[in-house]
């Protein structure tokens, strides 16, 4: 008998493929995710109980066809829609339908991630509905975790579903002129739901483990649905590499502490031994992208026994390469602060002034966060105290606040003759 943990688990891995089935059958994307939410409902407080049954994604199925059947018996459309429905069963007792074996064995959850992240939709559609139909978490979750009322997320959640049905996304794989663009915007969302999670852009928290943990669960998905794509590997690599230092980036008050502070022991080393596994393979078999890079950033981080001994030359050549693959705003900020730690911070300021007046970072505190870093190591106090208060008020996330003023503080001390302490 499992747990109500291990069903729960087992549930949100079933989830997305039975969503699939079910819109691969019959279409009606918005009615098919209502019927598979009353089935896992169903299942919730069934097995439980009863023990899971034999063919447990047979068994939702058959459940969500079965609501899916009296939601159209109810809209007067059994005559049209009876000839697409193969799994109602009579009786009290749910069983397995006829024909259901084959599609236990189909996994729709790529397919079901390209309806969900088509360019058709925005981005914020792109999150919600990703997270609500592929990673099986309620409106309320999500919401919770942007920090948003329950009721803006319902109606986001539903507009996105509007936009389905009136633009008749298809269900099924992207044109193959189409599927590199469109695998890209997926991972693409997978990254922005892990990026959230690891440092939340706003609230109490630094993290939401909810989210960090589904972007891993549905990256890992895909990775064993597209097991030679590199940039699918280096994605997932990126992500358990980076979230193996969760645990050691507070303190039990949850305090930031930044990277080169961190206690490594308390790094997650077999997460790390995974992470490095995923990104030698794709690195030695696969076409070189900015996931695989970004990984490859990480493995330098992760392999360095101790801060003072990190390979800054190394990171330095791939920010460099990556910059060429794929240039960003977000890319130079952190390739000025491996120039400086490789070659001292003037050469990092003079990269980071190129981004002076770029609309994609106006007002964004990163870039007065680390041009404080950088001023701090070329010992101008004065300008560096000055950059981690206006980082500070811009903003909205409570530790890095906290964090970037006790940077602040510090520098006031220092500046007095005072011991920080």
């Amino acid at each position: 008998m499992r747990t109500g943990q291990q069903v729960e688990e087992l549930l949100r891995e079933l989830a997305p493929q039975v969503l699939g089935a079910l819109v691969r059958r019959h279409g009606r994307f918005d009615a098919a995710e209502d019927a598979v939410q009353e089935a896992l409902l169903a299942a919730a407080v069934q097995w439980p109980k009863q023990g899971v049954p034999d063919a447990p994604k047979a068994w939702l199925v058959t459940v969500a066809t079965r609501r899916l059947t009296d939601l159209w018996r109810s809209d007067q459309a059994r005559r049209a829609r009876e000839v697409t429905v193969t799994a109602m069963t009579p009786g009290g007792e749910v069983t397995k339908g006829p024909g259901e074996d084959a599609p236990a064995d189909r996994d729709d959850t790529l397919l079901l991630l390209f309806m969900c992240c088509h360019p058709a939709l925005s981005q914020p559609s792109q999150l919600a509905l990703t997270l609500r139909a592929v990673g099986g978490l309620t409106t309320a979750q999500i919401a919770h975790a942007f920090l948003v009322p329950e009721a803006t997320m319902a109606q986001r959640i539903s507009r996105a579903k509007q936009r389905v049905k009136a633009t008749g996304i298809p269900f099924g794989p992207p044109p193959e002129s189409e599927r590199a663009e469109r695998l890209r915007v997926v991972l693409h969302v997978l990254y922005l739901i892990f990026n959230e999670g690891y440092t939340a852009s706003s609230g109490d928290d630094l993290h939401r483990a909810d989210l960090t943990g589904e972007a891993i669960r549905l990256t890992r998905a895909v990775h064993r649905l597209l097991p030679a794509d590199g940039e699918v590997a280096g994605l997932l690599a990126l992500m358990l590499l980076t979230d193996a230092r969760r645990a050691a980036r507070t303190d039990d008050t949850g305090r930031l502490i930044p990277l080169a502070e961190q206690d490594r022991g308390r790094w997650d080393h077999a997460q790390i031994h995974q992470g490095l596994t995923l990104i030698a393979a794709a690195l030695a078999g696969a076409p070189l992208g900015p996931y695989q890079l970004q990984a490859a950033i990480a493995a330098v981080h992760a392999e360095a026994p101790t801060a003072e001994r990190t390979d800054w030359p190394q990171i330095l050549a791939l920010y460099r390469l990556l910059s060429r693959v794929a240039p960003s705003p977000v890319v130079t900020l952190n390739h000025a602060v491996a120039l400086a730690m490789a070659d001292g911070p003037a050469a990092g300021l003079a990269l980071l002034a190129t981004l002076e007046g770029d609309e994609r970072l106006a007002g964004h505190h990163r870039l007065d966060a680390v041009r404080a870093h950088l001023l701090e190591m070329a010992g101008d106090l004065p300008g560096a105290h000055a950059a981690y208060r206006a980082a500070a008020r811009r903003t909205t996330s409570l530790p890095e606040r906290h964090y970037l003023e006790g940077r602040a503080g510090r520098l006031e001390h220092l500046a007095a003759g005072r011991s920080p302490d």
